[in-house]
């Protein structure tokens, strides 16, 4: 609007009033000045209109970074969740890893344990196993040389035998004895009477061994001195000659008999 036109419509006397105009007036006669308010107007409308866009539009765009931005975080937390229940899992595996080993361990130790103890028994049996094995064979050895020692001394007695007969039966009815069965075959028992003054029935007996080379006492009654008795088989064993082991035990006999 001009300003013209807006003094005009000030100014303009009423129209009530009967009064005539008197001539032209002092603000007709001013020059016309446009000062652009519409213009203006219309300027600050697209610049208010440019700024509400501005500002909705920046509105929007924070609240999209605002979403983004949670999102992004939410995502960050699921991730780091998910990355602290992996570690979880990881350190989980690792401590049954961990257990694993340490059993496999202790059981390959027992194993080792068990292995050296199983050798060191298997060692110690060879050893014995090996002892016993000489050992059989030793004692196989000396049955089997004493076998043949009594073969031959069976042999020898034998041999002996066939000459001795008559002078036993001299001796046996000499020296009033008798010859009986001691209950082993390589055992026989001499029982002699008539070495007691006071009861010429009283008896006295002795066993000879024969299960070795030499001859041996093992039993008599009444009990003699064993350092007599050796004496008598020293003899008998150096001569092999059974008369000189029964003369011999008599004698011990009747020296008994009179103690």
């Amino acid at each position: 609007m001009s300003r013209k036109s807006v003094m005009s419509s000030t100014f303009e006397p009423s129209l009530s009033t009967s009064r005539q105009p008197l001539g032209p007036s002092l603000a007709d006669t001013l020059p016309s000045i446009n000062f652009g308010f519409d213009e203006l107007r219309d300027r600050m409308a697209k610049f208010t209109a440019k700024f509400d866009d501005f500002i909705e539009q920046g509105r929007r765009r924070v609240l999209e970074e605002r979403n983004q931005f949670r999102m992004n975080v939410a995502e960050l937390q699921e991730d780091q969740r998910m990355k602290k229940k992996d570690i979880e899992i990881l350190q989980l595996k690792t401590n049954t890893y961990q257990q694993t080993m340490a059993k496999e361990a202790a059981e390959t130790r027992e194993m080792q344990q068990a292995i050296a103890s199983l050798t060191e028994q298997r060692d110690k049996q060879a050893a014995m196993r090996d002892a016993l094995k000489e050992q059989i064979a030793a004692t196989q050895r000396e049955i089997d040389a004493r076998l043949a020692a009594q073969r031959a001394h069976a042999a020898q007695l034998e041999a002996q035998a066939r000459y001795n007969v008559p002078e036993l039966d001299f001796w046996v009815t000499n020296l009033c004895m008798r010859i009986e069965g001691a209950g082993a075959e390589d055992r026989l028992k001499f029982v002699y009477t008539h070495i007691d003054e006071r009861n010429w029935e009283r008896e006295a007996w002795f066993e000879l061994s024969m299960s070795g080379r030499d001859y041996d006492v093992r039993h008599c009654r009444p009990k003699l001195e064993r350092e007599k008795v050796e004496k008598v088989l020293d003899r008998v064993n150096e001569t092999r000659e059974l008369v000189v082991l029964l003369k011999g035990m008599r004698e011990l006999f009747v020296e008994a008999m009179k103690s």
